[in-house]
Formats: C-alpha cells, sequence, structure tokens
C-alpha cells in the first residue's frame, strides 16, 4: 500500500461512454480501497476517441483495432494522464512504444448476449430477420447458425444500440453481456449464448489498465490490484490473436479459461459469411499463458480457410 504522503493527484484515461465510465469508476475504485486513498485523489479525464466520431461505419471500415484507444494512449504518453483504461478486447495487438498492460480486475462474464424484441433466441428469429451489429465476429458467428439473417450495421453505446433495435432498426442485436451487467442492464439479454456455440471475442469481459513502461510508480500502484488469472487469460488470448495478427476486420474468437492454475483455451476463424470455419484448443499452466496462445494461433493460421484473415 503506498501512503498518501507519497502519492500525487492520479490521472485516469478513459472513453466518456457509460460503459466506459464505469470501468474507469471501478478502477477508481479498486485503486482507492487498495491504497486508502480519497476519491480526490484519483480523477477520471474523460477523452473522446476516433471510434466515438466516426459512428456511420463499422469498426473494421473505421479502422479495426486502436479505434477506441489510440487519443487516450497519446494523452497516456503525453502525460496528460498517469493510466489508461479500456475494454481489453479494443486494445491494438501490438501496443503503442512504451506502453505495457500493468494489471487486469477480475474478469467479468466473457460471454456475449442476445436482445431481440421479436424471439427468445437466435434460432427462434423469423426467417430473414434483420440482425443488427457491427462486429464482423457477431456477424459471422450468427450466419453460421442462421444464414438467411440480414446483417445491418448497428453502432453507438450500449444503450443507444438497445434503443435503435427497440425502435425497429433491427430485429436484434448481440452484445457482451459484460458490458450489460457492469451497466445493470442484463433485464434486456433475452439469452446468454453459449461459448462453445458462440465463442467471445479475444480479451471480452477484462478491463487492461495501461501504464507507461518507464512509470515505476503507476505500475506499482496498479499491482494492487491486478488479478493473476484474469491477467493470464488476457497474455494467453493476446499472444493468440497476434499471432493470427488479428484484427477487428477478421472474424476470430478465443477463449482462455483458467481453473486451479490451467488454462483451458479455445479459438475459432470463421470466414465472415459463417460458412467456412477452423477451430483449436489447447491446454497448459498458467505460467505457460503466452505460449499456449501463441501456439493455438500458430496452429489456426496454417488451417484458416482462405480469406478468413484477409479482413
Amino acid at each position: 500500500m503506498l501512503s498518501r504522503q507519497s502519492m500525487t493527484r492520479i490521472r485516469i484515461g478513459t472513453r466518456g461512454s457509460p460503459l466506459a465510465l464505469a470501468q474507469a469508476n471501478a478502477v477508481r475504485a479498486a485503486l482507492a480501497k487498495a491504497h486508502r486513498l480519497a476519491p480526490e485523489d484519483i480523477e477520471v479525464v474523460t477523452i473522446k476517441t476516433t471510434g466515438d466520431i466516426e459512428r456511420d461505419r463499422s469498426f473494421a471500415e473505421s479502422g479495426g483495432k486502436g479505434i477506441f484507444t489510440k487519443e487516450i494512449d497519446e494523452a497516456l504518453l503525453s502525460g496528460q494522464a498517469d493510466l489508461a483504461v479500456h475494454s481489453a478486447k479494443d486494445v491494438q495487438t501490438i501496443l503503442p512504444k512504451n506502453l505495457v498492460i500493468a494489471a487486469t480486475p477480475p474478469r467479468a462474464d466473457p460471454r456475449d448476449a442476445f436482445l431481440s424484441t421479436k424471439a427468445k433466441t437466435l434460432e427462434a428469429l423469423p426467417r430473414g430477420a434483420k440482425l443488427g451489429t457491427a462486429s464482423v465476429r457477431r456477424q459471422a458467428l450468427a450466419l453460421r447458425l442462421r444464414p438467411d439473417l440480414q446483417i445491418s450495421l448497428l453502432r453507438g453505446n450500449v444503450q443507444t444500440r438497445i434503443d435503435k433495435m427497440k425502435a425497429g432498426e433491427c430485429d436484434a442485436t448481440i452484445l457482451a453481456y459484460a458490458g450489460l451487467q457492469r451497466l445493470g442492464l442484463t433485464a434486456h439479454a433475452a439469452a446468454v449464448l453459449d461459448p462453445m456455440q458462440y465463442p467471445p471475442a479475444v480479451a471480452q469481459g477484462i478491463i487492461a489498465i495501461e501504464a507507461r513502461s518507464d512509470d515505476t510508480k503507476t505500475k506499482a500502484l496498479l499491482a494492487a490490484i491486478n488479478d493473476a488469472e484474469s491477467f493470464a487469460a488476457l497474455t494467453a488470448e493476446r499472444a493468440f490473436l497476434l499471432a493470427l495478427d488479428g484484427s477487428c476486420r477478421a472474424p476470430i474468437a478465443g477463449h482462455a479459461k483458467i481453473e486451479r492454475g490451467r488454462i483451458a483455451f479455445v479459438g475459432l476463424v470463421i470466414t465472415q459469411d459463417g460458412g467456412k470455419f477452423a477451430g483449436v484448443s489447447h491446454e497448459g499452466t498458467m505460467r505457460d499463458a503466452e505460449k499456449i496462445g501463441r501456439e493455438a494461433g500458430e496452429y489456426l493460421l496454417k488451417r484458416a480457410p482462405a480469406g478468413a484473415l484477409s479482413g
């Protein structure tokens, strides 16, 4: 624990969306509790990102990974913030120079949730129903199960997407269950999707906290709130993505489940139309997290369907 006398004001960089602020405030509360700090010792600094501005295109068309993190990382590097809080699935596969993921709090539920005004499950949607999403992974997995569905672009924060669906812009959507939990919106979920049929995005449900690599003071501060299992899972999943050179342009899913110090990893690469896919499973100990993810990714790299990784 660090004494208040040794601390200066801590600044957390984050997006200004309700979900991003909920995550930043959760980190703020954890830091305050771990180090017995007063609320005024920790400031949440909101930063508008490319992803917040460009809302008329899919994530892939807007530039893929980094559209929700670039400006926050720039603020961190310039000293306008001391740490950055991101949804880990939004973080670039290769971090900007001089930045590291210093900590991850305990992982939330990694699964996706199905929301609809027309059906209780994805399978029960009327033939030709319109599914709203901006995620190529969610699109591909939905079409794998229901090739008759129409896919329409649905962007905005969580509440905005729910409101658009209810207003009739689409018949259903799929969102991260962790986001609904953090915002108190789980009542909108018609079903939580089976991760074996509908595997989650790499790092879904994990909050990544970045710091400057040379900022030993902030990294020591964050070490007190790091969850070892969450960090190992993130390490495996990001190594998997790196081996595939993955981004938001390619439909890739990967999940590391940890029990009793061992990792059970599953991964999937699928074409955007859901027609072809290749999967992998791998396991080992937490200390081999990076190796497990990398080997799983290298395995799929040789077996991915033609065009699946080209975006």
